[in-house]
This record gives structure tokens, C-alpha cells and sequence, in this order.
């Protein structure tokens, strides 16, 4: 009675040639061991940014709220008392607050030291100030976008991210059932099979749920990404889907200068040329026409006005709200308060318009609660899949040895060797680490009988 399952289970695996499986689980294997800490670190650092309005709005209640006191004393007021208050400081921004309950912001450049001074719009008293340095949830950002260390950390996050791609598609091959059976074990976890078998479960079930979540926050926070999106969003603007040339009053700037070098803008707004203001011995515009001009051309109250730091520059006015439909950038001389350049969600072309919704149901804005619970959960997810799968490895690992199965070579393996290339191909940071990979495996690993052994290489 005993052989007929055990036979039947030999024919399984032969039909689902065993080779190809060895070789998936070892690369998701090592994958998983690898890259296990900092998916770790991005669930947990973006569970809690996702929450960064209510987070910044009780720690720093204080600095936002003011009683409104009939009208607003005007903008070139406040920030001729934050200039009292700072005489040698540089103003480089200008923020009204949303709402009548909202204080005013005032960017300033003091000491080598970037300042928010937050500023009473009804009496333009200084509330306080912050430095961007000290705010819990830049810091989080960091860790999040560069685990806190330049341009190395910003490669690590996105060939972390490029090899979770690969490490959802290894996981729902190996997860896929191999013969019918029911959705115990499957779509969900069996409870009453064991502690090993509950383990187990714990990790493949999980994983398989969040997998389209996952994806989706992975593939949404790429374009943030120093090397894959900032080529990303080269090809986008050169294929014709970045900003149109109707966006420019009259003829289009040619500029080194890109808007993301003067001011923080939506991505679709990054490499728009910045023009410049015609020097025509006028005086300049005062910040009040500046918003008064905010206001008739309708932009967003979470608006912020870029100060031009010099006598060619213009002002830049950036909304980047919590719905990607409400985001704006237009640049306005800042002699003649002429509009040079508006920049809407309605002109950015199909991939731009594509990347701004992602990256704020990334951002868990665009929908509100809602968006912040469910993208909570897909992270919650991640932080138990990666966590179990750690778990199940430190279990069951020999004695000795990482405990990874031996495998044919990648490129013996037809359908797999296609698959890691594809990949490689779209995301190359990823071919980047197999090709040194290889080199490590055959300089170091396959000459030292430990190392060899220790990693059933």
C-alpha cells in the first residue's frame, strides 16, 4: 500500500523534470538569502511612510496649526520677518499652507544648513523652525530610497528590487502545484499537518497572495531608482511620452538646466528644460504676484513657489499633491510674470501618466486610507514572507552547509537560462550581479574544496 503514492510522486516529479526544479529553488534559494535583510528593510521603512501625513501631522502639530485671525498678512511680509529673524539666511522656497488652519513655510539656506521656518500667515510670526536633517520621516525616506549611504545605497535598494522580480517568478514556479490537490496548502495553509508543514505553508501561501501587490510596489518604486529610472525616464521623454512641446508659450527653451535641479517636481516634470526670464530692465515681480498668478492659474494649495536664485532665473511653482490627476509645474518670468511653461497631468504622455498614478498608490496618497491599509498589508506581506522563509532556512539548513540543492549549470538549463537573460535584459544591474557572480563562482568558489562544499557548488 505504501509504494503507490511513492510512485506516484516519482512520476510527478519526472514529469516536472527535476533538474529545472533544483536549478529554480537554487537561485531563489540563494536569492532569498541574500537579498532577505533589505526587502526587509524596505517593507518596514515603506509601511511606515506610507503613513507620513499623519505621522509629520502629530509631531510636528505645533509648527502646522494656527487659529485663523481674520485676513492673511501678505506673503512678502512673512518672509521679510523670517528674514529679521535669519539676516544672513538665503530664502529658497515659499509654501502657503493649504488651508485656513495651515501656517505658512519658509525655506531657508542658513549656516550650510537647509531650515522650514513655519510662519503664522495672520501675524507672520515664527511659529518655529525645523531642520530637513532632523525630520523622522526624510530619514525614513533614506533608508528607504538609499539605506542612508549615497549612490551605493540607491544601487543596493534597486538591484535588491530587480532580484525580488526574480524571486517572485522562481517562488510561483516553485509554488505552483505539481498534480491536482486541493486548495489546502495551495491558496491556504494547512493547520492541522504538522509544525513543518505549517511552516512551510507560512511562507508559500503568503508569498503567493501578496505576489501581484509586491510586483506592483516594486515595479512602481523603480522609476525613483538612480540607474534603471533615471534611463527609464530618458527613454520615456525620448520616445515621445515625456512633456509635449505644447506645454511652452511660445518657442521651447534649450536649457542644461531640468526642473528637477531648481525644484522638487513630479516625475513626469524632471527633465522639462527650465527657461529663462527675458532681462529687460524691468524690476522684479514681488512673491504676491507670484501667488496671486498661483491662484488664477488654478494650481493645487499644496503648491510650493521656487525663489530664482539668480537674475536669469524664473520662478517655479511645483504641486505635487496626493492625486497624481492634481500635479502642476509651470515656470513664470520672474520680470514680466509671464507663464512660460505649464505643466499638467492632462499633457504628460501615456507613460508619464502611468508613473504618476503608480507613484502615488506607491505613495498610498492617491486613494487615501484605503490606499495606505492596502499598500500596509502588501508590506505586513512581504515582512512575513521574508521572515518565515529566513525561518524555514535556519530550520532546515544541515549542519555545514547553506543547505542550497545541486543544480545543473544555468545555461544547461534552457527555459531558465532564457528567463534570467530576459530579466537581465530589462533590468541590468541584475546581469550586472550574475556576471559577478560568476566570476566570484569561478575564481574563488569552484578553487577552494570549503567554500565549494559549504555552498554545493
Amino acid at each position: 500500500m505504501e509504494t503507490v503514492p511513492i510512485k506516484t510522486k516519482k512520476q510527478t516529479i519526472k514529469k516536472t523534470n527535476p533538474s529545472l526544479y533544483k536549478t529554480v529553488w537554487r537561485w531563489h534559494f540563494y536569492a532569498g538569502i541574500i537579498f532577505a535583510p533589505f526587502l526587509m528593510i524596505l517593507a518596514i521603512t515603506g509601511a511606515v511612510y506610507l503613513f507620513k501625513p499623519q505621522i509629520e501631522q502629530m509631531l510636528y502639530q505645533e509648527y502646522y496649526e494656527v487659529n485663523p485671525q481674520g485676513e492673511k498678512i501678505s506673503v512678502t511680509q512673512q518672509i521679510e520677518t523670517v528674514k529679521n529673524e535669519y539676516p544672513d539666511a538665503v530664502v529658497s522656497k515659499y509654501r502657503p499652507g493649504e488651508s485656513d488652519l495651515r501656517s505658512s513655510e519658509v525655506t531657508i539656506s542658513s549656516n550650510n544648513e537647509t531650515l522650514t521656518v513655519f510662519v503664522n500667515p495672520y501675524t507672520a510670526e515664527v511659529i518655529g523652525e525645523l531642520n530637513s536633517e532632523d525630520r523622522i520621516m526624510n530619514k525614513i525616506e533614506e533608508i528607504h530610497g538609499e539605506l542612508m549611504a549615497g549612490t551605493i545605497g540607491d544601487r543596493i535598494v534597486e538591484l535588491a528590487a530587480c532580484w525580488a522580480i526574480v524571486l517572485i517568478v522562481t517562488g510561483l514556479y516553485l509554488w505552483f502545484p505539481k498534480k491536482k490537490q486541493d486548495l489546502a496548502g495551495v491558496l491556504l495553509p494547512r493547520l492541522n499537518k504538522g509544525k513543518k508543514i505549517f511552516q512551510r505553508d507560512l511562507h508559500v501561501v503568503p508569498a503567493f497572495w501578496i505576489t501581484a501587490g509586491m510586483l506592483f510596489l516594486i515595479l512602481t518604486g523603480l522609476p525613483w531608482s538612480g540607474f534603471w529610472g533615471t534611463n527609464f525616464q530618458t527613454i520615456a521623454t525620448n520616445a515621445g511620452t515625456g512633456y509635449p512641446p505644447s506645454v511652452w508659450v511660445g518657442s521651447a527653451p534649450t536649457s542644461i538646466v531640468q526642473t528637477k535641479d531648481v525644484a522638487d517636481v513630479p516625475w513626469a516634470a524632471e527633465t522639462l528644460d527650465v527657461p529663462k526670464s527675458d532681462l529687460q530692465g524691468l524690476l522684479p515681480l514681488s512673491i504676491d504676484d507670484v501667488v496671486d498668478i498661483a491662484n488664477r492659474e488654478g494650481m493645487h494649495p499644496t503648491y510650493t513657489i521656487n525663489i530664482p536664485s539668480d537674475k536669469e532665473g524664473v520662478y517655479t511653482l511645483s504641486a505635487y499633491p496626493p492625486k497624481a490627476q492634481d500635479e502642476a509645474t509651470i515656470h513664470i518670468d520672474q520680470y514680466s510674470g509671464a507663464v512660460l511653461a505649464d505643466y499638467r497631468y492632462d499633457h504628460y504622455g501615456f507613460v508619464g501618466k502611468m508613473v504618476a498614478l503608480g507613484i502615488t498608490l506607491h505613495k498610498g496618497t492617491q486613494f487615501g486610507f484605503l490606499n495606505q491599509l492596502l499598500s500596509l498589508f502588501i508590506c505586513l506581506g512581504i515582512i512575513l514572507v521574508v521572515a518565515s522563509g529566513f525561518y524555514l532556512w535556519l530550520k532546515r539548513k544541515p549542519r555545514k552547509e547553506m543547505g542550497a540543492p545541486k543544480s545543473p549549470r544555468m545555461f544547461k538549463m534552457g527555459p531558465f537560462f532564457v528567463l534570467i537573460i530576459g530579466l537581465s535584459m530589462l533590468f541590468p544591474l541584475v546581469g550586472l550581479s550574475i556576471i559577478v557572480v560568476w566570476i566570484i563562482d569561478l575564481l574563488i568558489i569552484q578553487r577552494i574544496p570549503v567554500v565549494k562544499r559549504v555552498l554545493n557548488a
